[in-house]
């Protein structure tokens, strides 16, 4: 079990397969890209496969997601997934992807193990698309969303992140459009994890924003806290249901208290929240041939240290040095 000082048990384990992306979205990394991790600095499929073989079957975890970076440019990711459908007990598995490389994979992936995928998408705009990410590649990641429908990937999720002057307007006929498609939308408040460091709290969308504009055109009824569980986002059921719309409200409403997750970076470190200032290695212990008892010995001290909360409403909060694509989202 991986519990920490206040209580909390970690059961969701995120695995950041790669710290690369083919898209450079603007509250993530600047638009020429950053150093990427060496290939001898990157766990490889064999060490991610037995880091979460040790998660699932010595330390409690029942949920994997699969994130980077973009997971889809992980050359192994499909042989992954099957390998880790094969253990035992078997873990459910997702996937966090911006969707472009959907089309041709998605099939593949259903039929390896994944049960379900996440992608990201901030507009239907492709003009506005294109200032966020910093490339054309809007049609792509709708034809993307509809492969992994089509191939049984569902529920479906929509990640969208609103920004000022550029897509704030948008909530209601995203919503509008995911109900029409048969998806899930959540709205991310903007987090601080551009590497850049010029996130500002002031200015940004906040999720007393986006309700209140998704009430202009729609009824929503709150799910009650039975509902959510230790789930980041609150749910709201559309003009009656069967649809409902989340709100994922990392720096107004933080969530850090029913916090289950655990973070397994691409180079082998664990993370304990994806603000954290510390992190502890894994990979050293993996290539000095430690057994999978002291593996995961580390892995529960490293938990047990695990802090309160986030602090994103401490005005002393300091940013994390890593981009959200080294560390996983």
């Amino acid at each position: 079990m991986l519990i920490d000082t206040y209580g909390r048990v970690a059961t969701d384990l995120r695995v950041s397969l790669t710290d690369r992306c083919n898209l450079r979205c603007t509250y993530c990394m600047p638009e020429e890209g950053l150093q990427w991790l060496a290939k001898p600095d990157l766990l490889t499929d064999d060490e991610i496969v037995r880091l979460i073989d040790i998660a699932v079957t010595s330390l409690g975890i029942k949920e994997v997601r699969f994130t980077g970076g973009e997971p889809l440019l992980r050359p192994g990711l499909v042989g992954i997934v099957e390998r880790v459908a094969a253990l035992h007990p078997r873990p459910q598995m997702s996937l966090t992807t911006n969707g472009i490389g959907l089309k041709r994979t998605a099939t593949a992936l259903k039929a390896a193990g994944l049960d379900r995928v996440n992608v990201s998408l901030d507009t239907l705009r492709p003009d506005t698309f294109k200032i966020l990410t910093r490339r054309d590649r809007h049609k792509d990641v709708i034809e993307g969303l509809d492969a992994a429908r089509d191939a049984g990937l569902t529920p479906v999720k929509v990640n969208t992140v609103l920004m000022p002057g550029l897509n704030e307007d948008e909530a209601p006929d995203l919503l509008a459009w995911a109900v029409e498609h048969d998806y899930e939308l959540r709205f991310i408040e903007q987090m601080p994890l551009d590497a850049q460091h010029g996130w500002k709290r002031e200015g940004m969308v906040t999720a007393g924003d986006i309700l209140a504009s998704l009430r202009t055109r729609f009824d929503l009824t709150e799910e009650g806290a039975d509902e959510r569980g230790s789930a980041p986002a609150e749910r709201w059921v559309v003009d009656g249901g069967p649809h409902r719309v989340g709100v994922i409200a990392s720096v107004t409403r933080p969530f850090c208290a029913a916090c289950d997750r655990t973070r397994l970076t691409a180079d082998g470190q664990i993370r304990t929240c994806l603000f954290a200032q510390e992190e502890t290695d894994l990979r050293a212990a993996l290539r000095s041939d430690a057994p999978d008892e002291e593996i995961a010995r580390i892995w529960r001290l490293a938990m047990w240290g695990k802090k309160a909360g986030a602090g994103l409403d401490d005005p002393s909060f300091v940013q994390p040095d890593r981009p959200m694509s080294a560390i996983g989202g």
